[in-house]
C-alpha cells in the first residue's frame, strides 16, 4: 500500500513511443504530456489524468491495491476509445521499482505486456511499457514516460 503516493501532484511528462511495435522498427514519436495524479483510500488507490496536447487526446489510470495479494491492479482508459480496459496490469513494488504484467492487443494480436515504474526521487519518475510476442522470453520497450514534477 502507498506505493503510488509519490505520483500525487502535477507533472510534465516527456513521452517517447515506438511508431511500429514488434515490427523491428526503431522510429520513435516524441511528444509532451501533462499529468495530474491523486491518492485515495489512504494510499490504497491512485488516480491520474494525462493530456497529450499535440495529439489532441488524453487518458486516465485507476490503480487499486489488494491487501490480500499485496498487489496492484492498473486500469487504463483513453479518450480516443472511450473505454476502460477490462484486463488490468497486475504487480507490485519492490523498493522504488514496480513491475506489472498483463495482456495487450498489438496489430490485432494478443501479446504479453509489462509496465515498469521507477521512482527516481521526490520530483522524478519513469514509466515504461514493453511487449513480448514470445510469452515473456524477450521484451521490446515501446513507450517511455519521464515524469518531472511541476513547480507550485
Amino acid at each position: 500500500m502507498n506505493d503510488f503516493d509519490f505520483l500525487a501532484g502535477h507533472w510534465d511528462v516527456d513521452n517517447r513511443r515506438l511508431v511500429k511495435p514488434l515490427a523491428g522498427s526503431d522510429e520513435w514519436d516524441e511528444f509532451p504530456g501533462r499529468s495530474v495524479a491523486s491518492r485515495h483510500f489512504d494510499g490504497a488507490a491512485s488516480f491520474d489524468e494525462i493530456t497529450f496536447p499535440s495529439k489532441g487526446s488524453s487518458g486516465m489510470t485507476v490503480r487499486v491495491y489488494n491487501p490480500a495479494s499485496r498487489q496492484w491492479s492498473i486500469y487504463w482508459a483513453s479518450s480516443t476509445t472511450g473505454m476502460l480496459d477490462t484486463s488490468p496490469m497486475v504487480g507490485e513494488f519492490e523498493g522504488n521499482r514496480g513491475e506489472f504484467y498483463g495482456e495487450e492487443t498489438c496489430e490485432g494480436r494478443r501479446v504479453r505486456c509489462r509496465f515498469i515504474w521507477t521512482v527516481l526521487g521526490p520530483d522524478a519518475a519513469r514509466w515504461e511499457q514493453a511487449f513480448s510476442a514470445d510469452g515473456g522470453l524477450t521484451w521490446e520497450t515501446n513507450w517511455t514516460m519521464d515524469f518531472t514534477r511541476r513547480a507550485g
